[in-house]
């Protein structure tokens, strides 16, 4: 990868918390910790599996072939599993608001839609 690649990843993940921070702050404004600690939640767990996404992809591009390959198809059923389990915990016995949740879930789809946009226009 080069620089240039290097410093794009790095300003999206560094936007990935500031637009967490932006719907953090919003979620104030319904005074329920509930709903404060759904977006929260669901902002942490979006960007830890961007980033563990993120890495996964760069070593297996670095190393190719079918081995690396092999590994990142486990690793994505891996990660799919990991986030499947920490949702049903959050949802079943964290006591988040779900919506709240999906809300925070959504920090890196904003962030490339916004992301998307500015390179548009």
């Amino acid at each position: 990868m080069s620089d240039r690649d290097d410093r794009f990843l790095a300003q999206l993940a560094r936007r990935n918390w500031v637009f967490l921070g932006l719907l953090t702050l919003a979620s104030l404004a319904w005074r329920s910790i509930p709903i404060t600690q759904g977006v929260v939640a669901g902002g942490l767990v979006a960007i830890i599996g961007f980033g563990w996404l993120q890495r996964s992809l760069v070593k297996v591009l670095m190393q190719g072939g079918e081995q690396a390959s092999k590994r990142f198809r486990s690793g994505f059923y891996l990660r799919l599993a990991a986030l499947v389990l920490v949702l049903f915990f959050m949802i079943t016995r964290a006591a988040v608001q779900p919506i709240a949740l999906l809300v925070g879930l959504s920090v890196v789809v904003i962030n490339i839609t916004w992301t998307t946009f500015r390179r548009i226009y």
